[in-house]
């Protein structure tokens, strides 16, 4: 079968061919349609990710959507290695298997579940979002940020705040849900000054996409105005700015800051495939909107190093199978 292989620490994944995947007892076996690129995923192939796969050679990709036996489309997660998502069969325990709506396509659904996942975990398994309550969206001009975006609104969030680079995606997220953006291209002094405004005003939980110095700042200005505040949870989700950030601890010391991470060992995988399904389920009746690109798999050497944050790219795999 085709399938997209890393043979070695440091490789880019190539389009290749491997026996296919025989089912252990109890195990589904998936016809795979659609199959997207995540950070996750690029991490795992670069070694940077803290659940980064030794083993050699593998198949990329950590979920994805398909069909069973008896054709029921399902979303899957943590296929069993060493067979990634990106090939024509995979096999997963059913646990990890989430039925598809029937009104939610196959692309439409691999673009949204690991992104939407990540920031409907945030906001309720970690953070505990209560209605009313304002979010702050740091890194939110991203393909998971601009997301986070409208599920916090639909989760029920009274008011939220997005921050990013480029003017233009921030003004196009007031017609997502944010009632208030900030460019983080500011000079610092006056970045760090707009944001005590904001953590002064109220906010009661930010996600983090970025890290980095805006983690920074935002960190130092809930420090600054939080004093005589309720905390503010803040959960770090991505890495996108920088892997590491110097955090004095008189800083934490001096505030009521919760500060915690949301991915793979912070929730459960049971639990972050049972947040999918709510995710999918809510896709459709909530207008969760995500931007990506439909790519033939054929396509994949030239589509991988091309993947950035504008957009996902999910690769059909719906143009027939090939036993090799």
């Amino acid at each position: 079968m085709k399938a997209a292989i890393v043979a070695a620490m440091g490789r880019e994944p190539v389009l290749g061919e491997v026996s296919p995947p025989a089912p252990l007892f109890g195990e589904n076996w998936i016809k795979v349609t659609a199959a997207a690129i995540s950070h996750v995923a690029k991490a795992r192939v670069s070694g940077a990710h803290y659940s980064a796969n030794e083993v050699f050679p593998f198949v990329v990709g950590i979920d994805g959507v398909g069909k069973l036996d008896d054709g029921r489309r399902v979303y899957f997660g943590l296929p069993r290695p060493p067979f990634g998502s990106m090939a024509e069969y995979v096999v997963a325990a059913p646990r990890f298997c989430v039925p598809l709506p029937d009104d939610l396509d196959d692309f439409t659904a691999a673009a949204v579940a690991n992104p939407g996942a990540s920031s409907w975990a945030a906001l309720t398994e970690r953070a505990r979002l209560q209605p009313g309550e304002t979010v702050l969206i740091n890194g939110a001009t991203g393909t998971a940020g601009r997301l986070a975006v409208q599920i916090a609104k639909w989760l029920g969030a009274g008011k939220i705040v997005a921050t990013g680079r480029n003017p233009i995606a921030l003004g196009e997220l007031k017609q997502s849900g944010a009632v208030t953006t900030i460019q983080l291209a500011a000079e610092p002094e006056a970045l760090e000054r707009r944001l005590v405004d904001e953590f002064e005003q109220g906010i009661d939980i930010v996600i983090d996409y970025l890290w980095g110095k805006s983690a920074v700042c935002l960190l130092t200005a809930a420090a600054k105005a939080g004093r005589d505040r309720p905390p503010v949870r803040f959960v770090q989700v991505g890495s996108v700015s920088s892997v590491e950030i110097p955090l004095p601890g008189a800083l934490l010391r001096a505030s009521a800051i919760e500060l915690m991470g949301c991915g793979i060992g912070s929730v459960s995988v049971q639990r972050l495939v049972e947040i999918t399904g709510e995710v999918l389920r809510a896709t459709i009746p909530g207008n969760l909107d995500i931007n990506f690109r439909k790519v033939p798999f054929a396509d994949f050497d030239k589509a991988w190093p091309k993947d950035d944050s504008t957009s996902r790219t999910v690769f059909d795999l719906t143009q027939g199978a090939t036993w090799g």
